[in-house]
């Protein structure tokens, strides 16, 4: 919930101030985490691009490509607790309001993947 998405949240789920100051200091304390992983990744896509540029090798390839992988897994469980940590500074009617949103967005992905592959059959 950083930048854009904060100041959407933040009106569509009508935060206080409190709220807004604590969850702006839980995006800041996380973001120390996050970016070195961050980091890591970008350094792996760039090893990985002498390979798309350059002379593939496969057996080379999976070494970055698997580290990756478990640099995604531990970004994703820390995106999970932080997300976790946020969502329990929400009231119960903000959390209400927060599972709607989230069940509506699910639907339009739903309703999205379903025609994706008539769209692409038609071009």
């Amino acid at each position: 919930m950083e930048g854009h998405s904060m100041g959407f949240f933040a009106k569509y789920l009508d935060l206080t101030d409190a709220q807004r100051t604590q969850m702006k200091a839980v995006m800041h304390k996380e973001h120390a985490t996050l970016r070195p992983q961050m980091q890591q990744l970008h350094q792996l896509n760039q090893q990985l691009r002498q390979y798309v540029e350059g002379t593939y090798d496969e057996a080379k390839v999976q070494a970055p490509v698997s580290q990756q992988a478990q640099t995604l897994v531990q970004m994703k469980v820390q995106e999970t607790r932080i997300h976790n940590e946020l969502y329990q500074l929400l009231t119960p009617d903000q959390q209400a309001k927060m599972k709607e949103f989230e069940a509506n967005r699910e639907a339009r992905m739903q309703k999205h993947m379903q025609s994706a592959p008539e769209n692409a059959q038609e071009e």
